[in-house]
């Protein structure tokens, strides 16, 4: 297989769609005891593999803005890849304070995307009280206005929340997320738990896969496995998706957050 194919959209290899898909969360909303000693602001650092070869490296920072929550999330591609196929994409979602939520609750979320000649800008403006996001793509001036519940979160800030939930071997959680403009209910399972090795020492593990339906964050035909730290951190040091050639995996290899 050509490099060329490798990049393209088709053998999967999007570092946008694998981060979205691979920060995934639960709502804050689901019945479950708060356990999280995850602190902000933190920063996570990954490096994106594919069957080995290093195709990318991706942050996930969190961090207080005034009175308000912030999240960022950049990919970018590996040098190798960026000569056929450059990524450069940001993720931003900004979370307004909420009593029933560490986190908060979304306010606005935005994507910009460079995938090779692939643009998309797009941004959500989330209104609780109405039950109302308000979607606008700057490329083409789309604009709708889409209903949601009480406790919809957007894809990127909804992986925050489950680090504050229990999460029990066997039993499966619940979420609800606002995806390619419509709100999906989503399983997430807890398989077991494990011990694994990183470049960052060994770590106990609680495995979780959540079972995507929405188009364009995966194929249906993969599947993607989580592994969080089985500790109050819920650090996610391990992420892994199939894609129609191999499996891409995310690997937690530095940052800034509670040791």
């Amino acid at each position: 297989m050509s490099i060329k194919a490798f990049c393209s959209t088709k053998h999967g290899i999007n570092l946008t769609r694998m981060m979205l898909f691979l920060f995934l969360g639960m709502t804050a909303f689901l019945v479950a005891e708060n356990v999280s000693a995850m602190t902000i602001p933190e920063k996570l650092v990954y490096d994106l593999t594919w069957t080995g070869i290093k195709a990318g490296t991706a942050t996930q920072e969190i961090f207080t803005d005034k009175e308000d929550t912030k999240i960022v999330s950049i990919a970018r591609s590996a040098d190798w890849i960026s000569v056929f196929f450059p990524v450069e994409d940001r993720i931003e979602s900004t979370l307004s304070k909420n009593p029933d939520s560490k986190i908060g609750l979304p306010k606005i979320y935005s994507i910009k995307i460079q995938e090779g000649k692939h643009r998309r800008d797009k941004v959500i403006h989330f209104d609780h009280a109405k039950g109302i996001a308000y979607y606008k793509d700057n490329l083409n001036g789309d604009k709708r206005e889409l209903p949601i519940s009480a406790s919809t979160l957007d894809t990127l800030s909804s992986f925050y929340v489950v680090r504050t939930l229990k999460l029990e071997v066997g039993k499966s959680v619940y979420l609800t997320i606002l995806d390619n403009m419509k709100t999906w209910n989503v399983e997430v399972q807890v398989l077991r738990k494990e011990k694994i090795k990183t470049a960052l020492g060994t770590f106990d593990t609680i495995v979780i896969k959540p079972l995507m339906k929405s188009e364009g964050i995966m194929d249906k035909k993969g599947e993607m496995v989580i592994w969080l730290t089985d500790d109050s951190r819920r650090l996610p040091v391990k992420m892994q998706t199939k894609v129609k050639v191999g499996s891409i995996t995310a690997t937690l290899v530095s940052g800034s957050f509670q040791h």
